[in-house]
């Protein structure tokens, strides 16, 4: 997670000030949580939709826009290529942008909804 928010602030330098009241220590365990959890579930993905959803509308009062997901894939997906180097398996490495896209699908869903909850 070091190399993964150094690489976003270097990426996203505007994404900064949406952590300035963060304890950068325990948000570093949060996307290392899901992550986790998408790897338990890899054999039923759409068994987690519902907690993505809820984590996208959660993003939404930290202030994430849609267009910060794509930068975030990317800069998840360099970062763990980084990590992984040599020892990478390439059936990870061509799977890693789909699963990405279904978790930003779902998370996407959901922010839109809050957004729509808080336009009424």
């Amino acid at each position: 997670m070091d190399a993964f928010y150094a690489r976003l602030f270097a990426a996203a330098p505007a994404v900064r000030p949406l952590f300035a009241e963060t304890d950068l220590r325990r948000q570093k365990a949060m996307p290392l949580a899901t992550l986790i959890l998408l790897r338990e579930s890899l054999r039923d993905l759409d068994a987690i939709v519902p907690k993505l959803r809820e984590l996208g509308a959660r993003h939404v009062a930290y202030g994430t826009k849609a267009d910060h997901y794509p930068v975030v894939g990317a800069v998840l997906l360099g970062s763990m290529a980084e990590i992984a180097g040599d020892a990478g398996r390439r059936e990870y490495e061509q799977a890693r942008p789909a699963a990405f896209e279904l978790v930003a699908e779902a998370m996407l869903e959901g922010a839109a909804g809050a957004q729509m909850d808080l336009a009424a």
